[in-house]
């Protein structure tokens, strides 16, 4: 998509905050000096063989872009790939009513939608939300001498791959169905009671595919601590096995000379945090001097963790290092 979007020609309007032109989470438009909407859609096939699960986690997932640009869901849309002639229409129900739980809990409206025959099933949300002009988070605000704070540990990808190769059992996939369901409100609450300089949640593109958006967007380079990320149980074990999608080597790939891994860092490891996360946490750029009250701030509001992986340095052409 990136490459895509490169060839095409970038929006201008003076209320337009926050464009495609940064690869941001979501898109601002700018209604009043204290009011701009945030808007973004997000759908994709099912992750999980539960429905109801399923629901919750593309739900999470779309309501994550507004969240990682500091912004309050309002309402959110439907949007429904179905094979009506293969499965049965409860189904569906059970998916609608999982999403309809986590935009509920996220204090937002279901205001309608749009639904088309497909061969598989797809579910997700069109999502606008509301934020303050001035209080944004994009990723085009790091600065030497920032650390980087996550705010969910890694494994989606793995451990829900591993559970369609039939490697795990359904009941191991509790913690990642866990951790996929939890809303960024609690990490977008602290980022914004301290003060972070850039924001983005950490989806298809990889911790590592994030973290150089990041990087290019606010003309600084990342080194990112293996060692120092925090993994859901099981996922280095099947990482190291082979089990990752198809994301971790195509994002290596893209970015090319942009990535440096030094030789000491174990393959599978670089491989998780290059894989594929879906509704991951917040990857918080925040002043150093700071980087301790976000932790107890994170930790305080109950968000999944507080782990700091990496910092901030000046540009380079290596934007992401990963390093031991």
């Amino acid at each position: 998509m990136a490459h895509v979007l490169r060839q095409l020609t970038p929006e201008r309007h003076p209320d337009l905050l926050v464009g495609t032109e940064t690869f941001d989470d979501a898109g601002v438009f700018r209604i009043s000096d204290e009011l701009a909407l945030v808007q973004t859609t997000d759908f994709f096939p099912p992750l999980v063989d539960d429905p109801f699960d399923f629901g919750r986690i593309a739900a999470a997932n779309a309501l994550s872009d507004v969240y990682a640009m500091g912004g309050e869901p309002l309402t959110a849309l439907n949007i429904v790939g179905f094979p009506d002639k293969e499965l049965p229409y409860e189904v569906l129900v059970e998916i609608l009513r999982g999403g309809a739980d986590v935009v509920h809990a996220a204090g937002a409206v279901i205001v309608g939608g749009h639904s088309v025959r497909d061969a598989e099933v797809k579910y997700g949300l069109a999502v606008t939300g509301r934020v303050h002009p001035r209080r944004i988070l994009t990723n085009a605000g790091a600065r030497p001498g920032d650390v980087l704070v996550l705010t969910k540990p890694l494994g989606s990808g793995v451990l829900t791959t591993a559970a369609k190769k039939g490697l795990i059992a359904a009941e191991e996939l509790r913690e990642a169905v866990a951790v996929m369901t939890a809303l960024n409100q609690a990490a977008r609450d602290a980022a914004l009671a301290v003060g972070v300089n850039a924001c983005t949640d950490v989806t298809g593109f990889g911790l590592v595919g994030h973290a150089a958006e990041i990087a290019a967007a606010s003309h600084v380079a990342i080194t990112l601590h293996a060692a120092r990320v925090p993994l859901m149980a099981r996922t280095l074990e099947l990482a190291r096995g082979g089990v990752l999608t198809r994301v971790a080597h195509g994002a290596q790939t893209y970015l090319g000379e942009a990535l440096l891994i030094d030789a000491e860092v174990e393959e599978a490891l670089a491989g998780v945090m290059l894989d594929a996360q879906t509704s991951g946490g917040l990857l918080l750029s925040v002043a150093g001097e700071r980087a301790d009250a976000l932790c107890r701030e994170l930790a305080a509001r109950g968000a999944s963790c507080a782990a700091v992986i990496g910092e901030i340095g000046a540009d380079q052409a290596a934007r992401v290092r990963i390093v031991p």
